[in-house]
């Protein structure tokens, strides 16, 4: 385990380093054990602008699309590794895919975002390109977008995403249960689930940092967080409770921006709400339980870019998690169905 952690870093290291956003394989491109940048330059040299594309007009149209697909990599690859099981719909053999399991549905966004990349890419390369690494490719693209809108003077945080996924064929409900960490997890807990998969501490405090975009259900949060005694802050919780009802009875399961500083943009201020004690999760809060942990939150608070380049390399590294290849998977024509 040890010795893949290392190579997932070095690697992550290697690619964020170099050329930014580039759509081409340079002389002795990087490697990610099997995966490596520049992988469809042969295969089909448009595909990573062709997810590009696709993701930035539905980011466009929606930021909250964008927040959900960063999201949807982080749970696809923490359930049967980055092999785009997230993507399967129920069939009668198969009832209950991770798709339809709690930490995802409803919640989970980007579905369609996704089969619309997958539609053009099969226009023009078909068969070639996995839905893994669409799911890959745009995370990658939703985080530049997002990250853009925090006025970093109107840069993106772009960085290479390796390429070379098959797409798994199981997919259980359970499974997500099993490894997807909830959001009441404490300190301890995190850092389990996240070893369990290969990312150390710092790796799961950097990827927390993606909870400053996107909205929560009510129920992921009440009653734990606002019950007392509590270390939320007093009026980040009464502003919580005007906003979610006492019960589901009757008042629905409404959702609240997870930043409401900045909302749409991916930038540092969630660490900012971490120290505030004004952040919606009590895996969120958990993040202060620990002097190494509380360090880190501090300097992404507050260091301007140490945030941004750990996030990126956490980003490829997360994204390099049991990937499959050979004959562990295949190419789906239709990321929604296995191939028969």
């Amino acid at each position: 385990m040890a010795s893949k952690v290392a190579a997932l870093l070095s690697c992550a290291l290697l690619l964020v380093t170099g050329a930014a956003a580039s759509y081409y394989t340079p002389p002795s491109a990087p490697t990610c054990g099997p995966l490596k940048v520049g992988y469809y330059h042969d295969k089909c040299p448009a595909a990573e602008a062709i997810v590009r594309r696709v993701v930035g007009a539905a980011v466009r149209r929606d930021p909250g699309v964008g927040a959900g697909l960063i999201r949807m990599l982080f749970h696809d690859c923490f359930v049967e590794g980055c092999d785009a099981s997230v993507l399967l719909d129920p069939t009668p053999a198969n009832p209950q895919p991770e798709k339809l399991s709690p930490p995802n549905n409803p919640s989970l966004r980007g579905f369609e975002v996704v089969d619309a990349a997958k539609a053009a890419l099969e226009r023009a390369c078909p068969g070639v390109v996995s839905c893994a690494d669409v799911v890959a490719f745009a995370a990658r693209d939703a985080a530049s977008f997002l990250s853009a809108a925090g006025g970093r003077d109107g840069l993106g945080y772009d960085f290479d995403m390796p390429a070379g996924r098959l797409d798994g064929r199981a997919s259980t409900a359970s499974r997500a249960l099993d490894f997807l960490p909830p959001p009441t997890f404490t300190l301890p807990e995190l850092v389990q689930s996240f070893a369990a998969k290969g990312l150390g501490v710092e790796d799961m405090v950097v990827l927390s940092g993606a909870h400053t975009v996107g909205r929560s259900h009510c129920s992921s949060f009440v009653p734990d967080r606002l019950a007392a005694p509590s270390d939320i802050d007093a009026g980040f919780a009464a502003a919580l409770r005007g906003q979610c009802p006492a019960s589901s009875g009757g008042g629905g399961d409404p959702t609240v921006a997870q930043d409401g500083v900045t909302p749409d943009a991916l930038d540092n201020q969630y660490y900012k709400n971490v120290l505030a004690r004004r952040v919606l999760f009590t895996s969120d809060a958990a993040l202060l339980a620990s002097p190494e942990t509380a360090r880190m939150v501090a300097e992404n608070a507050n260091v301007p870019g140490w945030w941004e380049d750990r996030f990126k390399k956490a980003m490829v590294k997360m994204a390099s998690v049991e990937v499959k290849t050979g004959n562990q998977g295949e190419v789906r024509r239709n990321c929604r169905a296995v191939n028969y």
